[in-house]
């Protein structure tokens, strides 16, 4: 564990923190096997070392969880803003550790070689890459392989790009965005695990949004709740109709979110809306109902 001392006695790099949390978490012999695979590779002179290395990390460091606690969690946001590897496991920790290994001094060499592992990777190793990306050099080139992991029919592999990663938020056009959210709830992932959520909402993403909600009314399937955190701020007297619809159905869950959207609604009769149902107002002007209690409960 990487206290708080130790974070203010050091400039530590999200390398020297990832090692740092290997130590405590795998063999010695595994941690003599990576660390001398990461010193071959910074070398840069024989780039198959990296890919047989990058390939066999999990038979040297297994697959458990790093089980991070709270503390390392406040020395990773510590060493990048937003980065969260509340889920990632010792041999994606490992996977990162080499991909930061690799000599950055010549970007189109470097890119070369991210493709080339990112075109040969399987599951575990996509996964891996994914998460790594706000990690990487050159965070800009990497946009268009973002946008491929979002398109990817493979949920683990799309949730590593979409939950808990600043990536998306920080580099994805807005059209990018807006389909990782409408994914998300196509595959069921929560939408409250994308960072950027509220900011990088916008108007085009509401009417999508509202548009799917219909499709899902018209087949008489449910609507998640998280659908409406981004519709309310942006919200015209026909999306307000359909908030309403929502704060009358029968899932109380549904009703809360639908009634938090529209106290977010700028229409001057959304609170004529919201008042016809005094419970929710009262919960919501309160502090009692919010988003976070609402994801909590």
């Amino acid at each position: 564990m990487v206290c708080v001392s130790y974070l203010e006695k050091t400039t530590v790099s999200a390398s020297g923190l990832l090692h740092h949390w290997l130590t405590q978490r795998i063999f010695s012999e595994s941690l003599s096997w990576l660390d001398d695979k990461i010193k071959q590779v910074k070398t840069g002179v024989n780039r198959p070392v990296f890919f047989s290395a990058f390939s066999a990390v999990p038979r040297y460091t297994g697959k458990n969880d790093l089980q991070l606690t709270k503390t390392d969690l406040e020395a990773a946001s510590a060493v990048r803003t937003g980065w969260f590897p509340s889920y990632w496991s010792v041999d994606q920790a490992a996977r990162t550790l080499l991909l930061l290994a690799l000599p950055q001094n010549n970007q189109e060499k470097y890119l070369q070689t991210l493709e080339r592992v990112f075109t040969a990777a399987d599951v575990g190793e996509l996964i891996a890459l994914y998460q790594a990306l706000p990690l990487l050099p050159y965070p800009e080139k990497f946009r268009t392989r973002a946008a491929e992991g979002v398109r990817s029919n493979m949920t683990a592999v799309f949730n590593a790009v979409a939950l808990r990663n600043p990536y998306p938020a920080e580099y994805l056009s807005d059209l990018a965005w807006n389909q990782i959210i409408l994914k998300a709830l196509f595959v069921s992932s929560p939408l409250h695990l994308i960072q950027g959520l509220e900011e990088r909402a916008n108007p085009e993403l509401a009417k999508m949004l509202v548009d799917y909600a219909h499709e899902r009314w018209a087949a008489k399937r449910t609507v998640s709740p998280e659908l409406w955190r981004v519709v309310g701020r942006f919200a015209d007297n026909a999306i307000l109709r359909d908030l309403e619809r929502a704060i009358q159905d029968p899932d109380p869950i549904q009703q809360a979110a639908a009634a938090l959207a529209t106290a977010e609604c700028t229409l001057p009769n959304a609170q004529e809306v919201l008042a016809r149902y005094p419970d929710l107002q009262a919960q919501i002007q309160s502090g009692y109902l919010t988003w976070n209690s609402l994801t909590l409960s």
